[in-house]
């Protein structure tokens, strides 16, 4: 069962998010966070969502600031706006009755249920897709010193998912990203935690998924998938993604 829905942020913005259940009902969800210039319908989150439907965990996807259909100028969002929308997403699905509440995240969603888990002592467990841990020095390395001269001139950056044209997004984004690296709260999260990565990541430094798993106090794995690129561009590499964090989920979410 699917339902479409909406909900308001701490700002009022409009969030647009999907609500997936069993048939047969259930008081256990995953809320999914998509990565960087993408959507709740994104090709990981609608694979886990038919991973877990079957295994009796509904899931909570939503769009963030932005992007997909939420919302907000896109160029305007922050790290810590991605926040508040998630920490607002887990309370509506506990409001809804939902007892057993797991949560994971991509890249840049990684990065916000990072933060998110540390502020929190309710979810069950927490997945982790080649997480950007410090969003601040990712950019850096990516653009290069004058790649960031440009962004503070000009409020665009280049699109790092691979297209040809700028895309609007306020040097207050990077401003934000300094104060919201992810390290020392990672201390305090307590859900059982996986990350999962591509050896040969493009975007997001294997040192920060490293040293996140040195700074978690929890239960925890790291899995590096040897050959695999940010995007798990091939098929195998997808599939052994998805299913790591599926059955960390279900392992956690079921006993």
């Amino acid at each position: 069962m699917e339902e479409r829905l909406s909900f308001r942020d701490p700002h009022g913005r409009r969030v647009a998010s999907i609500l997936t259940t069993p048939s047969g009902g259930t008081d256990t969800i995953v809320v999914l966070c998509h990565g960087f210039l993408s959507s709740k319908i994104s090709s990981t989150n609608n694979a886990l969502t038919r991973i877990l439907i079957n295994q009796g965990i509904g899931t909570f996807r939503f769009d963030f600031f932005g992007q997909g259909e939420s919302e907000g100028p896109f160029e305007q969002i922050t790290t810590t706006r991605g926040v508040e929308q998630a920490r607002t997403a887990i309370d509506l699905v506990r409001e809804r009755g939902y007892r057993h509440v797991g949560l994971m995240g991509s890249s840049f969603g990684g990065l916000v249920s990072i933060l998110t888990a540390s502020q929190r002592t309710d979810l069950k467990c927490l997945a982790l897709k080649c997480p950007v841990v410090d969003f601040a020095e990712e950019l850096r390395l990516e653009f290069g010193d004058d790649g960031m001269a440009q962004w503070k001139a000009t409020d665009t950056i280049p699109n790092i998912m691979g297209g040809h044209n700028r895309i609007p997004l306020h040097y207050a984004f990077y401003e934000d990203a300094l104060r919201q690296i992810a390290y020392v709260p990672a201390r305090s999260i307590t859900a059982p935690t996986v990350i999962v990565q591509g050896d040969k990541d493009e975007h997001v430094p294997l040192h920060q998924s490293q040293q996140l798993y040195d700074a978690l106090r929890v239960k925890k794995h790291l899995e590096l998938l040897p050959g695999a690129d940010h995007q798990f561009t091939r098929g195998d590499d997808f599939g052994r993604m998805t299913n790591l964090i599926a059955d960390w989920l279900i392992s956690h979410l079921t006993t």
